[in-house]
């Protein structure tokens, strides 16, 4: 990716990286010259917490003016007291705030112009309106005083769901102009920091980069070779001076090489100027995945796991896989039929895949999935499903675009060999050999396997073993921030990706 030069007041010399899309080429120097109003309201949202108490703000605000607006508009008068009106304000309120900061509504790092953020957030407030409506009316079947409106239900989420969408919009485009004109600032020239700079060339970031090292040696040198930025010196003089230069600052050198009065100082800057990040932190706060240089034999051991043997959540994700897959195998009976029959008529029997593949602890079972390629001798046939693969049948392509292929694994979610979210079970075939060249491939197997999971929607499909390495990263942020929130999350995702044809 082509570089550009600094601004003026940096070294001619000094090279940083080209601003991608999410950040329109020649921002940075409009936020310089931007009117006095648009002006202040990017100085405002430089605050990385103001725009999070904006955004609830107005979906506060909006939403109540919404919701009284179409009650008056319909005439209905269907809470016998101000109180019951609060309430299921509240509820509605409470269920919205939920479903977006799910997806990452309130989160300033969140890329808000993409039709794929779009996508996700009218799901999540159609979502919020389906459970909302259930709580009200459960609510309603015990109070017969309140009386609440279909109508005006429908009628309040038709409307918020354009207006929350769009000043989200509105303020994203103040946030990106808020740091148009700012850095990261990079301690370190090492090799651990050229391999930072190789992956946030290839991130959705836009800011720039500004490298610094105590060590002399490196100072004036490219941090990844020619047209990559030039590491500098005279971290002191940076740090005693941040002002509002930088977005960040990210320790890429171990913490032993700097001195007492520079750690000193980049405590003050964490707690009253500047974020600092770790390797680790930056990579799981900006791109939602774990970088593998920071995996060793005892990090599961470390401290900020919420996985955990007895926590309440894991037996009631199991319950919620119990029931949940069995309402679906209910639902889906009609496929269960259509589906076999299609496969039969194309390609002949049989219609469903079996194969052995590793769940949690290493434990082998049999994972069923309606079949989508031709059969071949296994023993010669690639183990990837390649792009336009000549073996995927033509039923069996529609399946995988829309993920219908994945429907039998419920079965297997409710006999409790995967769950429903979690890490995809691998081929033993493949996890065997993962094994022995990835290192620390065998921590995803601290959790169940899943039908879907967070490396499943935000990886394209796996076709290599480098893909196979890229995906862990993923599944390892997963086992490290095991929650609802995360969960939720994924089926949001999960949802967009079969809404939209995602699949291969």
């Amino acid at each position: 990716m082509p570089n550009v030069q600094e601004p003026q007041t940096m070294p001619q010399e000094m090279l940083a990286l080209r601003p991608k899309p999410s950040i329109r080429r020649g921002d940075r120097d409009r936020t310089a010259v931007l009117p006095g109003a648009r002006r202040r309201w990017s100085q405002f949202f430089s605050h990385e917490w103001l725009s999070a108490v904006f955004y609830l703000f107005l979906d506060v605000v909006s939403w109540l003016a919404i919701y009284r607006v179409a009650g008056w508009f319909r005439f209905d008068a269907f809470y016998a007291t101000p109180f019951q009106f609060f309430i299921v304000n509240m509820i509605q309120l409470g269920v919205i705030v939920a479903a977006l900061y799910f997806i990452g509504g309130y989160d300033r790092t969140v890329e808000k112009l993409t039709l794929g953020y779009a996508a996700e957030h009218i799901l999540a407030i159609i979502a919020a309106a389906v459970v909302s409506a259930m709580l009200i009316y459960s609510a309603a079947t015990f109070d017969q005083t309140m009386k609440p409106s279909r109508g005006v239900l429908l009628l309040s989420f038709a409307v918020f769901l354009p207006v929350s969408l769009a000043y989200r919009r509105w303020i994203r485009q103040y946030v990106v102009a808020s740091s148009a004109g700012r850095s990261f600032l990079v301690i370190g020239g090492g090799a651990t920091a050229a391999r930072f700079y190789e992956a946030y060339r290839k991130s959705p970031n836009g800011q720039q980069l500004e490298f610094v090292s105590v060590d002399a040696e490196r100072v004036g040198q490219p941090i990844a070779g020619a047209g990559s930025p030039i590491v500098q010196g005279n971290l002191a003089a940076k740090l005693t001076n941040l002002g509002n230069r930088y977005s960040g600052i990210i320790l890429a050198a171990k913490a032993s090489l700097l001195s007492a009065e520079l750690l000193e100082r980049l405590v003050y800057a964490q707690f009253q100027e500047t974020r600092v990040y770790t390797l680790e932190s930056f990579y799981e706060t900006q791109w939602r995945y774990l970088p593998l240089g920071i995996v060793d034999p005892f990090w599961p051991l470390q401290s900020g796991f919420q996985l955990a043997r007895n926590s309440p959540y894991h037996y009631l994700k199991r319950l919620f896989d119990i029931i949940a897959s069995a309402i679906a195998l209910i639902v889906c009976t009609p496929l269960f039929l259509l589906i076999p029959f299609l496969t039969w008529m194309e390609d002949g029997s049989p219609v469903f895949f079996r194969q052995e593949r590793v769940g949690c602890d290493g434990r082998r079972f049999i994972l069923f999935k309606f079949r989508t390629m031709r059969c071949s001798d296994e023993a010669d046939e690639d183990i990837y499903t390649r792009k336009g693969d000549r073996r995927v049948t033509s039923v069996g392509r529609l399946l995988r675009k829309l993920r219908l292929d994945e429907l039998p694994q419920l079965w297997n979610a409710l006999k409790g060999d995967i769950s429903l979210i979690g890490p995809r079970p691998e081929w033993s075939k493949c996890a065997e050999r993962y094994e022995q060249t990835i290192p620390f491939y065998h921590f995803r197997h601290l959790v169940k396997p899943g039908i879907t999971g967070w490396a499943q929607v935000n990886y394209p499909y796996g076709e290599s073993d480098e893909d196979a390495v890229e995906k862990l990263k993923y599944d390892l942020y997963y086992i490290r921030h095991y929650s609802l929130k995360l969960d939720a999350m994924i089926v949001l995702k999960t949802l967009y990706t079969m809404l939209f044809g995602k699949g291969r």
